[in-house]
């Protein structure tokens, strides 16, 4: 960081010793003459575009990552109440509840905390519960397979979490920010003051689109909150066919949680 830093600026006092000293012994004609605010205009704009595309690639993969991370998380659930359809009645209907339980949590309580980049303690309670469940069939072939399924739920459900925090450092945001405003206020000095409406139009074309596109980076930087989001519908389908296993042999009344996915009270 420091050597860069330095460099740039041996290289502006390089240049500006060159223009001072240099420059009129090579230039014979009026030292007047030489580049415009507008030829140098040019250079800022493509390096702004080239920043904005390279942050928007960075922001889309972020995105990717949380929609392909939800869809793990939600087929990993399915194959673990799948795979309970092998346990011993008691565990089976354990699993199959707990699975239903987790993915309301995930639905009704993690999604929205992590427009905030955050998570939620409520999945965590069922999680520990399917582990409680997998003791209770140690030692039987069925126990290798739900240990599987649930450490694959568990990596996906973490990377989940990991995508949810935004992947553009605030100072990279903010670099942008005033790169497009210092570009969009060079171009506004290089127009001609009169006879302008064309270039007038150009440059709000310009500002908007740039503009665009500083916000999608922003929205798309965030997955799970904004306009440009990932929605819940992997997650909602493995709760629907959990739950329609469970009322196969149980009903809805027998689940340990509410339609929030908090554990239910007892009641005396």
């Amino acid at each position: 960081m420091v050597l860069v830093i330095v460099v740039a600026v041996l290289a502006l006092l390089a240049g500006l010793l060159a223009n001072r000293h240099l420059r009129p012994r090579l230039i014979t004609a009026d030292d007047n003459e030489g580049m415009a605010v507008k030829d140098l205009v040019g250079p800022l704009l493509t390096l702004t575009v080239l920043l904005l595309a390279f942050v928007l690639v960075t922001a889309s993969g972020s995105y990717g990552k949380a929609e392909v991370a939800s869809r793990g998380e939600a087929r990993a659930l399915d194959q673990l109440v799948e795979t309970a359809e092998y346990a011993p009645a008691a565990q089976r209907a354990r699993v199959q509840a707990d699975a239903v339980c987790y993915a309301r949590a995930v639905r009704h309580q993690e999604w929205p905390a992590m427009a905030d980049g955050k998570g939620s303690a409520a999945p965590s309670v069922w999680s520990t519960d399917f582990r409680r469940a997998f003791g209770e069939v140690q030692g039987k072939p069925v126990f290798g397979m739900l240990v599987a399924a649930d450490s694959k739920r568990s990596e996906e459900r973490e990377e989940r979490l990991t995508q949810a925090t935004a992947s553009i450092p605030s100072a990279i945001f903010w670099f942008l920010l005033a790169t497009l405003t210092l570009t969009v206020v060079a171009l506004g000095i290089c127009l001609p003051r009169r006879n302008n409406r064309g270039q007038l139009i150009t440059l709000a074309l310009i500002t908007a689109l740039l503009t665009t596109t500083l916000c999608i980076i922003r929205d798309v930087d965030r997955p799970f909150g904004g306009i440009i989001d990932v929605e819940p519908t992997a997650i909602s389908e493995a709760e629907r066919q959990a739950d329609r296993d469970f009322l196969i042999n149980h009903t809805a009344a027998e689940l340990p949680c509410d339609t929030d996915g908090d554990r239910r009270r007892a009641t005396t």
